[in-house]
């Protein structure tokens, strides 16, 4: 039995194509700055957000860690809603290893923050208060997209009180992609985005903090401290640069899928389907079977997770038939 692995768009596995590219990268030492595919990489990916320099990096988590600690000192604080990954899903590193105090507030129902909210969350300049230095926003945020006007919006809110601004962009090409622009339109409103390549882009590691040539150099020696200066890279830059190549404009497969998905749910019994947006899918299951359904779609191949909701993420090791055979095996279940 094949297994249908719609757990995160993370569990890709390398193309062989890819596979090839990385056996083939011309490497060097990465920490001496004298790689050239990591430098090739870096050079790309600004050059497509619009940004003036890039940093290769082995993880989201540490390139949105980096990102706030380059904006912040310690005491200061960043503003991010309360299911942002860099507020709920990264370990606290910003207070733990920053001391960079985060203002979470709450997400409206399509994942913006209200702007009066970011605004009243703005600290005076007084000695009892944290420092507000930085807003932090994500797109896509579970799988949702923020629009071009809103971002242009909240970013110009807090520019104007002096305040930075960081996306983290994990799926900004899944947003690009949904929004029909250019991942530089979405960028343009940001001093700093990090993007992952191991996400929906299929790269096995890696992701990219790309802000200024002034804020770049901050945040490789953050990077270094944090143990991410790695040596011969390019074999891991090689990955990300082909997946800049072939996996960008393949991204509207896994919506097209993840629409599939949803579609064939929607009409069973005791579900709950969210349209979903981009390549994610959430569902809330009701009833008192609700708790079995994660055990009985992975005893018929199907793998997803139901942390806090049932979510499926499509990919480009997901195809039609993976998805049909997922939606079978949700029907069997709600139907029995």
């Amino acid at each position: 039995m094949k297994t249908v692995d719609l757990r995160s768009d993370t569990v890709t596995q390398p193309t062989a194509a890819m596979r090839d590219a990385m056996a083939r990268a011309e490497v060097g030492d990465d920490v001496f700055g004298d790689d050239p595919t990591v430098n090739a990489l870096q050079e790309r990916i600004a050059s497509m957000l619009g940004k003036e320099a890039a940093l290769f990096v082995p993880s989201g988590t540490q390139s949105n860690l980096i990102a706030i600690m380059s904006h912040c000192g310690r005491g200061d604080e960043y503003i991010v809603g309360q299911m942002a990954h860099t507020y709920r899903w990264e370990a606290g590193g910003a207070a733990v290893l920053g001391s960079v105090q985060p203002q979470p507030l709450e997400h409206r129902a399509d994942g913006t923050l209200a702007l009066d909210d970011i605004a009243a969350a703005i600290k005076p300049d007084d000695a009892h208060f944290a420092r507000s230095r930085l807003l932090c926003l994500e797109n896509t945020l579970g799988g949702r997209v923020l629009s071009l006007a809103y971002m242009a919006d909240a970013t110009a809110l807090v520019r104007e009180r002096g305040l930075a601004t960081h996306l983290d962009g994990a799926r900004l090409f899944n947003a690009a992609t949904a929004l029909g622009v250019p991942a530089s339109e979405i960028a343009q409103h940001f001093d700093t985005v990090s993007v992952c390549f191991s996400k929906g882009l299929g790269a096995p590691v890696g992701s990219a903090l790309c802000g200024s040539k002034a804020l770049i150099p901050s945040a490789h020696r953050w990077r270094k401290m944090l143990g991410g200066g790695m040596r011969q890279a390019g074999v891991l830059a090689a990955a990300a640069l082909h997946a800049l190549d072939h996996h960008v404009a393949r991204l509207a497969d896994d919506h097209a899928l993840a629409q599939r998905l949803a579609q064939g749910l929607s009409g069973l019994p005791n579900i709950v389907v969210d349209p979903p947006q981009t390549n994610m899918v959430f569902a809330d299951v009701q009833g008192e079977r609700a708790a079995g359904l994660v055990s009985h779609l992975k005893s018929r191949g199907v793998l997803t997770t139901g942390l806090y909701r049932l979510r499926f993420v499509t990919h480009l090791d997901v195809d039609a038939e993976g998805v049909d055979h997922a939606i079978a095996a949700v029907r069997e279940y709600l139907s029995a």
